[in-house]
């Protein structure tokens, strides 16, 4: 098991070092970051002052190593737009985003487990092709449209929440059913055909015959063996929440990590932006890792694998 999480580990390290190369290239070659700082209408001589003052004018291999240097020293450097260091600003955001995530993915589960567990058990029946028709309507509806779906109905007509800001809970609420109903179809859909192959499997008849109780046979013998999948499936989408929330915090203009992102990009504050690509880049990662060694404690055959 140790040899196991050393070889994840290290290809975690060189996942992030790779993601870490494309974050600080995709950023540089969308653009000149020079002109994009001075404006439109600027001088050239203004752009190039820019450029030597941040040192735009250096090769990128030199600009890239000095800025991973900067990141492992703690330099995480300047917000342009609103003057102040970028991992501080960028942590304030994290929490928001963070309990966002948490709270979609929970609620996610919530819905999908026991949806999928009846679908495999009623297999082929009325409740299936409902469950099956709820995931199909999930995956589906876009998340930005349910959003807006949500707010006219609990905001506008019937008053009950508040539309935009990150100040009490209910503030989560419409943004937190707007992402879980999005992933649950992806859960439901793995947990329905894992519970169906592991309940054709020789030891579930041989429990049933033992005359065990149904809800002991599905939930202890069944679920367990058909959960595997979905650890690594919640990581996944867990880092997707996290980086994917762009579009619902900037719809109820939530105080997060995401809105962050959106106003970076408009203001084009390059330092924040490459520091929230690389935050979530390993925050994904590490989640990955996570999820591979809990699936490789949970099923020995991975780890022999």
């Amino acid at each position: 098991m140790f040899g196991f999480i050393l070889k994840r580990l290290g290809l975690a390290v060189c996942v992030a070092l790779a993601v870490s190369i494309l974050a600080f290239l995709l950023l540089r070659l969308s653009g000149d970051p020079a002109v994009a700082i001075a404006g439109e209408g600027a001088r050239q001589v203004d752009i190039d002052l820019i450029r030597q003052a941040y040192g735009f004018n250096r090769p990128l291999p030199l600009q890239y190593l000095e800025w991973l240097s900067r990141i492992l020293m703690g330099d995480f450097g300047d917000s342009i737009y609103f003057k102040v260091p970028a991992a501080p600003l960028i942590f304030s955001k994290l929490a928001t985003t963070l309990s966002l995530g948490l709270a979609a993915l929970l609620l996610a589960l919530l819905i999908s487990v026991p949806l999928g567990v009846l679908a495999a058990v009623y297999r082929n029946s009325w409740l299936d092709r409902l469950c099956l028709a709820l995931a199909v309507v999930g995956q589906a509806l876009p998340n930005f449209f349910f959003a807006l779906l949500l707010i006219m109905l609990f905001s506008i007509k019937l008053r009950w929440l508040p539309v935009s800001g990150s100040d009490s809970w209910l503030h989560f609420f419409m943004p937190t059913i707007a992402l879980g109903y999005y992933i649950a179809p992806a859960f439901m859909r793995l947990i329905r055909a894992g519970m169906i192959e592991v309940l054709e499997a020789d030891y579930i008849r041989t429990a049933r015959a033992k005359g065990l109780p149904v809800s002991l046979v599905i939930f202890k013998h069944g679920l367990r063996n058909a959960i595997v999948p979905v650890v690594a499936l919640t990581a996944v989408q867990l880092g997707f929440l996290l980086g994917g929330s762009v579009v619902v915090e900037t719809i109820f203009a939530l105080d997060g990590l995401g809105y962050l992102a959106y106003q970076s990009i408009t203001f084009k504050d390059y330092p924040v932006m490459q520091l929230i690509v690389l935050l979530l880049s390993v925050i994904y990662v590490l989640l990955t890792l996570a999820s591979d060694i809990a699936n490789a404690w949970l099923d020995p055959r991975i780890r022999v694998a």
